[in-house]
């Protein structure tokens, strides 16, 4: 069984893939726009309270990273 998933904001959230390389490239809006070094894949993080575990999990996936890697990025961060 896949572990949960918390309600972060979309700051932890920047925050978290940051840590797994991933760049701010730019804010459109209310949305920051991330970029990872040789990945034609931007990831567009809205700057919400709270981000739905539907669209995190879609984030993550659209990173290419597990959801346990994610995690433990968090734990690190403390959040």
């Amino acid at each position: 069984m896949a572990p949960k998933l918390p309600l972060i904001s979309g700051k932890d959230a920047i925050k978290a893939f940051t840590r797994a390389g991933w760049h701010l490239d730019r804010i459109s809006g209310s949305h920051a726009i991330l970029r990872k070094e040789g990945s034609a894949v931007t990831l567009s993080v809205p700057l919400h309270p709270e981000l739905r575990k539907g669209l995190l999990r879609s984030l993550i996936k659209d990173a290419a990273i597990d959801l346990e890697e994610f995690l433990a990025y968090l734990i690190v961060l403390g959040l």
